[in-house]
């Protein structure tokens, strides 16, 4: 742990807030640095070469006295994901008995960085108060958010009770089974709640599931001079998608009662097919997304969705279809004991943003689902802007503003204390 000489022990809650306050603004620099070299160290999600940058986090813990366990993947399980490799790491910091164990995740994959930027995306550049690259925003900054705020917590010197663990994963893109699924399944750990890393300024308690298909059209290759001795499977895949983009029509009129999440939707995502200008196409691949909203049923959604794609396929004779499932990400739901992370989120968040943050639902899908199907209260929470949009997250340019960091910093460091201090 942290030494006393750090901080004055607090006499009240309040004066701890400031002291957390305080001691994260003096280690602010150190953070930043921590940030610009997880964002030097590439994590594009494929190819998904993910362990040397757990190998490079866990160094960087150990400088600041966190012992990190590595976890990894099996090699064959690795491939049967299209990953190349992939170390999770488990903090654990134990304190006193009688306190709730609390899991803090942060996911290190991200998908590539594509094209379109103005600053190096692995260069962890700092301009006008921004910090830019891949996973600045989403999730590498709460790599850092998690690590000082425990940090924070320490150097207090208090009697704390329970303990705290830091997940940093690196299966998020493709899932999460083999990130904190993999944690989870193999009882490598059974936190009491969880905080997975945040991705604007509000709470969020609830979010979209996702199933993802991979279709693929057969028909038969011809000449296109005698396209009659073939089966054109490119018309087979515009008869689906025809068929799915009307079905959108009918998915908008659905809505959730979770704030914060409207309604379902579907898209097509990735297509290849033919094999040349003068061959009718023998074979095309769709891949798609289908967002689900917390209420619908994922065994019925997938069922429509086939019949819907069989019946489409039937309707260009010669034509067949596969359907092969890639994901299938169950919505997160609130569980009951998920307010007490949510609620002093939010009031902590609430005095150092000095504006409204709300708990919400969200139309994205995380892993952080895979904690609540084991049954323990999740929220999302912590360095981000006010929506994903304004981060570029995911697009060129992503970054994430030092002032957020900071605060989220202290709100996460807040909430840890009014969890396990029980004076």
């Amino acid at each position: 742990m942290n030494s006393l000489t750090e901080a004055t022990v607090p006499v009240t809650r309040e004066a701890g807030y400031t002291a957390l306050d305080r001691w994260i603004d003096a280690h602010f620099d150190e953070q930043t640095r921590m940030l610009q070299e997880l964002v030097r160290v590439p994590t594009d999600t494929p190819p998904g070469n993910n362990a040397p940058h757990a190998e490079r986090t866990a160094e960087l813990l150990a400088g600041f006295g966190m012992h990190a366990e590595k976890i990894a993947i099996p090699p064959a399980l690795c491939r049967e994901q299209g990953l190349q490799s992939i170390t999770n790491l488990i903090v654990r910091r134990s304190y006193g008995a009688g306190g709730p164990v609390i899991a803090l995740n942060a996911h290190g994959d991200v998908v590539p960085p594509g094209e379109g930027w103005t600053h190096d995306p692995y260069g962890g550049e700092i301009v006008d108060g921004k910090l830019y690259g891949r996973a600045s925003a989403v999730s590498k900054c709460d790599f850092t958010t998690f690590t000082f705020a425990v940090r924070a917590i320490e150097a207090l010197g208090l009697a704390l009770r329970g303990g705290v663990e830091l997940h940093f994963t690196y299966d998020e893109e493709f899932g999460g089974t083999l990130g904190p699924g993999w944690l989870l399944d193999h009882g490598l750990t059974r936190p009491d709640l969880e905080i997975a890393a945040g991705f604007s300024y509000q709470v969020v308690n609830a979010h979209n599931g996702c199933l993802q298909l991979e279709v693929t059209v057969h028909g038969v290759m011809a000449h296109a001079a005698i396209p009659h001795t073939g089966v054109d499977a490119l018309q087979g895949a515009v008869a689906i998608l025809n068929a799915l983009y009307a079905h959108n029509a009918v998915l908008r009129e659905r809505h959730s009662g979770v704030p914060g999440i409207d309604h379902p939707y579907l898209n097509v995502g990735w297509i290849q097919g033919g094999t040349n200008t003068n061959v009718v196409p023998g074979k095309v691949i769709l891949k798609l997304d289908r967002r689900m909203i917390p209420e619908e049923d994922p065994s019925e959604v997938e069922a429509h969705l086939r019949q819907l794609i069989t019946q489409a396929a039937a309707t260009i004779p010669g034509v067949s279809v596969d359907i092969r499932r890639m994901l299938l990400a169950r919505a997160l739901t609130p569980l009951a004991g998920h307010e007490k992370l949510a609620v002093p989120l939010q009031r902590h968040a609430r005095s150092l943003f000095r504006e409204d943050i709300p708990i919400l639902g969200t139309p994205l899908y995380t892993d952080v689902r895979l904690y609540a199907e084991h049954g323990i209260p999740a929220v999302l929470y912590g360095a981000g802007p006010r929506t994903v949009r304004e981060s570029n997250a995911k697009r060129a340019d992503e970054h994430i503003v030092l002032e957020d960091l900071r605060r989220a910093t202290q709100v996460i460091a807040r909430t840890l204390l009014d969890l396990l201090d029980p004076a």
